[in-house]
């Protein structure tokens, strides 16, 4: 039986959400620095996924699937006080929120290096570039709903009071989109017709950029995005 073309694409992404989670499950019930382990988990996730809209959605589901059930389960087993036992959850959303603020730009930082080089890339993939950036936020908000929607509790009415706070005070993936449209928009408006020549593909080389940064070789991304700029993890 021959193997339907991209099934195994499909099935190594399925593998890798299923990893994520339970890393993340795992981080939450035994972890430390839990803001910069799940930043650093979903670096690393992003730089083996696509960073279309449904792959962007499974990333953060299993993320915050595995921060929910991790906050469950160490809720049920401790007898620390909630309020202790609920701030990874925080710490923890405020590291999912870096790791997109990294992805933003890590693509801001491939389109002004490409400009630098003279390179440029089809109108094609920046125009879907634009579209997953302009969605990443919005995709943000709506699965940390559906999260909370899912949770029991204490940790539903944490991940709503989060929602609340980052709507309202702003996210570090936000704030870093900002920048990452304005560079691909100044680039759209160079592009002024199909450039399928350029060589390079767009995603590949984003792709590229955040692998270096999750491997801490490439420190100008990480630099950028603090894991306290803008977080939604901790009311001022």
């Amino acid at each position: 039986m021959q193997n339907v073309p991209g099934s195994e694409n499909v099935h190594a992404a399925i593998e890798d959400t299923s990893t994520l989670e339970a890393e993340v499950r795992s981080r939450m019930t035994q972890g430390e620095n839990i803001e910069q382990e799940v930043r650093d988990l979903t670096v690393k996730a992003l730089s083996r996924q696509g960073h279309d809209q449904d792959s962007l959605r499974h990333v953060m589901g299993a993320v915050l699937k595995g921060v929910r059930e991790g906050a469950q389960q160490k809720l049920q087993s401790s007898s620390i006080q909630a309020q202790t036992t609920l701030s990874p959850v925080r710490d923890a959303v405020a590291g999912l929120d870096s790791a997109l603020a990294q992805l933003a730009a890590a693509s801001k930082l491939t389109l002004e290096e490409a400009a630098g080089r003279a390179q440029t890339f089809s109108k094609e993939e920046l125009t879907r570039l634009r579209a997953n950036l302009e969605s990443i936020e919005n995709l943000f908000f709506e699965t940390l709903q559906e999260s909370a929607s899912a949770a029991q509790d204490l940790v539903e009415v944490t991940m709503r009071d989060i929602i609340l706070h980052a709507k309202r005070n702003g996210t570090a993936v936000g704030s870093q989109l900002k920048d990452a449209l304005e560079a691909l928009n100044h680039q759209l408006k160079a592009t002024t017709y199909s450039q399928f020549e350029a060589g390079i593909h767009l995603t590949q080389a984003i792709t590229d950029t955040l692998r270096q940064a999750a491997a801490n070789v490439l420190t100008e991304v990480a630099e950028r995005v603090k894991p306290s700029d803008k977080s939604g993890g901790h009311h001022g």
